[in-house]
């Protein structure tokens, strides 16, 4: 598997390359030279697949001979052992919950592929290898979970204060062994910020050996495309469906993307945005005006700068108009998404979390132009994460999985830092 920059379509480098460094030296971002659809035969047996096998059956096809199939194998198995279930709600609407990994919450898919792989590649390695990430909520205890004590491997989580649930507070911060909090007073905007400018910093990367865990990863991409196809084989009834995507950094909906470019027949992608809808007005007026992020109850999508923008127009040749073919956006705010948690409920008795409840929105907001088109909802997190924001009457309805609810007792350990770049790379270097 080969792969280019963004910013530089000549620049090409190994999968190994593109994981192990993250990001190009032209601050770009890596997107594989070729995406050659699955064969036929794939999709003629994908019905017989296990949601195991399929993910192996993607990766091979993309992967190519970067990744031995036997080690390969075991790597999927490992990072894939749990399910991604869908639940009917109406004959049109379905919700893919991708909440039954280990931290609750669809990053898991992503975090645990891409520390098997990152391992698989730095374990001839003579230094430490650095894993730097931003969170705006379930991205830091995923990461933190799948890299808990993975040999040669440290990782430093930015997280921006008082603006993640205490519940994903608890889940990135309890840990210890390789693992590292940095408590940043901002938003998740200048923790990203943070970490790009470690990532192009010569003397940082003259010093240490630095990747990132975030969806800039193109590691971390490949395995959430899987739940794509596990979703489309669980609901296919012989018409595309649509896929309603809960988007802040754009990453899961971008897998979804590399999907439909792999041959998954798709109708079209919808994006559901809280406040922070700078890609519904790109959709709306041609114009890509990032700004600094709003926060909200659905905390993980406070997204103003969402970085896999850039591979959206790789994607569709930066054309405008053929984005909006694939693409359609709607926005909401905290007041509409508390009140789309009561309707699911009282409609439907399904609970959704706030994200979750963002994508509901989009989807009815979507169905009243296409009324026949079925739809597909991810639902990202688990709904004991967000309690003090879902409705109490409501909330006495979730029930806390015990993996979860041991972290109450657990004491938090991170370390305050400013959203100044010296002093995250005065910490880098002589912690």
């Amino acid at each position: 598997m080969k792969l280019y920059s963004t910013n530089n379509p000549n620049h090409v480098v190994s999968l190994r390359e593109a994981v192990l460094a993250s990001l190009p030296p032209d601050n770009g971002l890596y997107m594989p030279t070729k995406l050659p659809p699955l064969p036929d035969t794939f999709f003629s047996a994908l019905p017989r697949f296990s949601f195991a096998e399929l993910s192996f059956e993607v990766a091979r096809h993309l992967l190519g001979d970067d990744i031995p199939g036997t080690e390969l194998l075991q790597i999927v198995s490992e990072a894939i052992n749990f399910p991604a279930p869908t639940v009917q709600l109406d004959e049109k609407t379905h919700v893919l919950e991708l909440f039954h990994g280990p931290t609750l919450a669809f990053k898991d898919f992503g975090a645990r592929f891409m520390a098997r792989v990152m391992s698989y590649f730095n374990r001839h390695a003579d230094r430490h290898l650095t894993i730097l990430v931003a969170t705006s909520g379930d991205t830091g205890g995923a990461v933190a979970a799948g890299f808990y004590k993975t040999p040669g491997i440290d990782v430093v989580i930015l997280y921006p204060k008082g603006k993640v649930s205490g519940l994903q507070e608890k889940q990135l911060t309890t840990l210890g062994e390789n693992i590292t909090a940095l408590e940043v007073s901002g938003s998740f905007d200048d923790c990203q910020r943070l970490v790009k400018r470690a990532f192009l910093d010569p003397d940082l990367r003259a010093r240490m050996r630095l990747s990132s865990a975030n969806s800039i990863n193109i590691a971390r991409l490949i395995p959430q495309s899987f739940y794509y196809f596990e979703a489309w084989k669980q609901v296919f009834d012989g018409i595309p469906p649509v896929f309603v995507t809960p988007s802040g950094n754009f990453g899961n909906i971008t897998a979804g993307l590399l999907a439909q470019k792999l041959g998954l027949p798709v109708r079209r992608f919808v994006a559901a945005n809280n406040a922070n809808d700078v890609f519904k007005t790109y959709l709306e007026t041609g114009d890509y005006k990032p700004r600094p992020s709003i926060p909200t109850i659905s905390n993980a999508m406070d997204v103003g700068a969402p970085s896999n923008f850039a591979r959206i127009l790789a994607l569709f040749g930066s054309t405008w108009n053929i984005v909006r073919q694939h693409m359609q956006a709607f926005a909401f705010d905290d007041e509409a998404t508390k009140r789309a948690i009561e309707t699911a409920f009282d409609r439907f008795k399904y609970v959704f979390d706030p994200h979750g409840a963002v994508g509901f929105l989009a989807r009815e907001a979507y169905r009243r132009g296409s009324p026949a088109d079925t739809a597909i909802i991810l639902e990202t997190a688990h709904p004991a994460k967000f309690l003090d924001v879902i409705p109490p009457r409501i909330a006495r309805n979730v029930i806390i999985p015990e993996r979860l609810a041991s972290l109450r007792t657990k004491t938090k350990v991170a370390t305050p830092i400013s959203a100044h770049f010296d002093e995250l790379k005065q910490f880098l270097l002589y912690r």
